[in-house]
């Protein structure tokens, strides 16, 4: 169970560092797009990106010290719930042209509960 921990840990936590790093900056047409389509702030897309930052390096660290890899992958959890909100309000899902984007997030919640559920398993 413990690799499988493993596996999804360096991924999820790639994935995270990816997607939050740019924003965190607030480089790229990710960040541009948050904030002109979905309306939100340059401090709360800067603080998604923290936040994303944070989920991978606590993956990473979980690996070792497994409470704190759950707990990231939690908050990583809880922070792709709100975008899949986020992503509805903007109506991304009903729409053709922004629903592969939109699918991310949903995605992206799946895998890190399937984390955080091997992860305490692995204990």
């Amino acid at each position: 169970m413990y690799i499988t921990a493993a596996i999804l840990s360096v991924l999820l936590a790639l994935v995270s560092l990816a997607a939050g790093a740019p924003k965190a900056l607030l480089k790229g047409d990710v960040s541009a797009g948050l904030q002109s389509h979905m309306g939100l702030s340059a401090g709360l897309v800067r603080f998604i990106g923290l936040a994303e930052v944070a989920a991978a390096g606590g993956l990473v660290i979980g690996l070792f010290w497994q409470p704190l890899g759950i707990a990231a992958a939690i908050g990583f959890t809880i922070t792709m719930i709100g975008a899949v909100g986020f992503h509805a309000k903007a109506g991304d899902y009903a729409d053709p042209a922004t629903r592969g984007n939109a699918m991310a997030p949903i995605i992206l919640t799946a895998v890190s509960v399937a984390t955080a559920v091997t992860l305490g398993l692995a204990m």
